[in-house]
């Protein structure tokens, strides 16, 4: 039997759970400082500075988007460390992340989940348009893409998920939430109290106060999980769908 009730929708954090988000700002920014020619600077100090920026303008009223947050914190963190600013900084970022890939298990387990009929959902901190290519690369699999920009709030707020939660016209019971960031999406599910899978590829700490549902360390270990508390097809399961 069923552990707990069977979720309706298996929402997604996108950049980080499904998308290669470390490894395709870290390669952006070797090559942003290389054509700055300033290799000597250490990409994990810039990609700090970028965040720091990052998420303090997406809590900043007014809303802006998030190409503008892009923009804004690409400045900020060149002209913090010294270095000039050219429109097309911001602009190749916000090129590279459309273009970034998934996770090596990312599409067949998508697939999975789908062959097992839930429904799934992506809910980001991003734009419409610079997700879409991202989204692209999940071969048809998405059922729902849901964006700050729709919402006009960034995680951690709640407002973008209770927007979500709208949006697909269910109750936080009745979604799995699945993803990466725990400063931004374990600690909106800590506050929310929906169902909550962390996972762990280990570039993040988890939150002190906070136990998420099930901790794993890539997306293939979710089906197991599934399987485990009872929510699986069992005659797609036993035929291998």
């Amino acid at each position: 039997m069923p552990t707990s009730p069977r979720p309706l929708w298996l929402t997604f954090d996108c950049y980080g759970t499904l998308i290669q988000w470390d490894e395709g700002l870290l390669a952006q920014v070797r090559a942003l400082l290389a054509r700055k020619g300033s290799t000597d600077l250490d990409p994990g100090r810039f990609i700090h500075v970028y965040d720091v920026h990052e998420h303090r303008l997406e809590q900043t009223p007014p809303h802006r988007s998030f190409a503008e947050v892009s923009r804004q914190s690409m400045q900020l963190t060149l002209e913090e460390l010294g270095l000039g600013f050219e429109a097309r900084d911001a602009d190749d970022l916000t090129r590279q992340i459309g273009q970034m890939r998934p996770f090596a298990e990312v599409v067949a387990t998508l697939r999975w989940f789908k062959q097992q009929g839930f429904k799934l959902c992506i809910i980001s901190n991003t734009d419409d348009a610079i997700i879409a290519g991202n989204v692209a690369q999940l071969e048809g699999l998405i059922d729902r893409v849901i964006t700050a920009e729709q919402a006009q709030a960034y995680k951690p707020n709640q407002r973008l998920f209770e927007y979500a939660h709208r949006q697909l016209g269910v109750s936080k019971d009745q979604v799995l939430h699945i993803c990466a960031s725990p400063h931004l999406d374990l600690q909106v599910a800590r506050d929310m109290g929906f169902r909550c899978v962390w996972i762990d590829r280990g570039a993040r700490k988890a939150l002190a106060d906070y136990t998420p549902d099930a901790t794993l360390p890539d997306l293939a270990k979710v089906p197991a999980y599934i399987l485990a508390q009872g929510w699986a097809n069992e005659e797609q399961d036993r035929h291998g769908a």
